[in-house]
């Protein structure tokens, strides 16, 4: 079995007012992850608001990361962009730090064919000897990764696992099926509010989001469903869902990104985790009345007192 498997959260970037990483800040999420019994993280991720940020930034987390996690669980680096050469180029620099795997998207922006699409990972495969991970998320790139691509690229040694975050549990179950027979091959979801179902399918693990508010509670949720108390699971997932209301709090007012990580900001700061809640421009932050409606949450799932 793959070492990439169970509670992989997708780090959040706190910022200065200034709009620049605050790495005091960043170093705590990193060890908050950690300390509670998390088997991963993924930096520069669509959590980690990725996009927005030059090279230069994106190299000093990278390897900021690789200096705080220190070997102590895989180090997963999104090398997120719209074009082949420019991902080969981060994803050089993430195995330079040290990064464990590199994850990777469909080319966006332009628009590709599914044949491209499998020739986008072949091309990085061949430039950069690092474990790639597929990531399929149409919502952001516009394109979906089809269930045979997805089984194509790990099948012949492309990729070494996916993570899902299409929303598309039908196609995900498929690959499952699909890829059965290859221990080596993991596949994570990333629909943070169905674990319990995806890991009774036979999913490996899982990329939430809001892991980065409550870890202890998907590690709780990963460990009930590992020794098979799938009721103790499905309670703990009950009680993540209502948490997970958070990032609808600001939807309508700001855009659906900026109300999820900025939910997620928001109720971090409150916990004392991170300093600001401070989020990429044009992206706007929450308010005085959504900050007060994350705080009934928090306290209504036993995080807040």
């Amino acid at each position: 079995m793959s070492k990439f498997k169970g509670v992989v959260p997708p780090v959040v970037t706190p910022l200065n007012p200034d709009f620049t990483v605050d790495y005091p800040s960043y170093t705590r999420v990193l060890e908050h992850l950690i300390g509670a019994g998390c088997h991963g993280v993924f930096v520069l991720g669509s959590t980690s608001e990725v996009v927005f940020y030059d090279d230069e930034t994106r190299r000093e987390i990278i390897e900021h990361s690789a200096k705080v996690v220190n070997g102590r669980v895989p180090l997963i680096v999104g090398t997120i962009d719209p074009t082949t050469d420019r991902v080969i180029s981060h994803a050089k620099i993430a195995k330079a730090a040290g990064a464990d795997a590199v994850v990777v998207t469909a080319p966006f922006y332009t628009v590709t064919s599914q044949p491209e699409i499998l020739d986008h990972f072949r091309y990085i495969r061949d430039a950069v000897d690092v474990p790639l991970i597929a990531y399929d998320i149409p919502v952001c790139v516009n394109v979906k990764l089809q269930r045979q691509t997805t089984v194509t690229l790990a099948k012949e040694g492309t990729i070494i696992g996916l993570k899902d975050s299409s929303g598309d549990d039908g196609n995900f179950r498929y690959a499952l099926l699909d890829l059965a027979a290859h221990k080596d091959i993991f596949l994570m979801t990333g629909s943070e509010i169905v674990v319990d179902t995806a890991l009774l399918m036979g999913a490996h693990g899982v990329v939430p989001g809001i892991a980065n508010v409550d870890p202890q509670g998907y590690v709780r949720l990963w460990d009930a469903a590992q020794r098979g108390d799938w009721a103790l699971a499905k309670k703990e997932q009950e009680r993540l869902c209502r948490l997970f209301e958070i990032v609808w709090v600001a939807q309508g007012r700001v855009s659906g990104g900026a109300s999820g990580i900025g939910a997620f900001k928001t109720a971090m700061k409150r916990l004392g985790i991170i300093d600001t809640a401070f989020m990429p421009r044009p992206r706007a932050p929450l308010n005085e009345a959504e900050t007060a409606k994350i705080d009934e949450i928090l306290r209504a799932t036993g995080l807040l007192g």
